[in-house]
């Protein structure tokens, strides 16, 4: 596949910024800009979803992210949504707290699928 020299050159200014901001470019920028047509919509989406302009505030998107992280096993997402979090004056007590959500999502969607089986295995009628 030709590349696009200003897509290129797109993902080469999200990478640098990247870079700045954060001090790394995480591995998921580094694998997918090596493909800038899926890297500039994908840094935009994300972008968009979390610095963007909206309802929610950005302490509370970072928390929902931190959250969200957390349900997913996301080992590096927390650390950075973490850091994300702190910096957009979340405090530590927020951080915990958001980490006991994403905790309880994970917990209740692992029992739900799993009671789910048992049910069926064991002719228990569900309503």
């Amino acid at each position: 596949m030709k590349e696009d020299p200003i897509l290129r050159e797109k993902t080469d200014k999200i990478l640098k910024a990247t870079e700045e901001a954060f001090g790394f470019i995480p591995v998921v920028n580094q694998v997918l800009s090596t493909r800038p047509d899926l890297f500039v919509p994908s840094a935009t989406l994300s972008r968009s979803i979390l610095e963007g302009d909206g309802d929610l505030d950005s302490k509370t998107r970072y928390l929902c992210a931190v959250a969200a992280a957390t349900a997913i096993g996301g080992e590096y997402c927390v650390d950075v949504q973490m850091r994300h979090a702190k910096e957009a004056g979340a405090s530590k007590d927020e951080i915990l707290e958001s980490i006991m959500i994403g905790s309880m999502m994970a917990y209740t969607r692992a029992q739900s699928y799993a009671l789910r089986k048992y049910a069926a295995n064991f002719d228990i009628e569900l309503k």
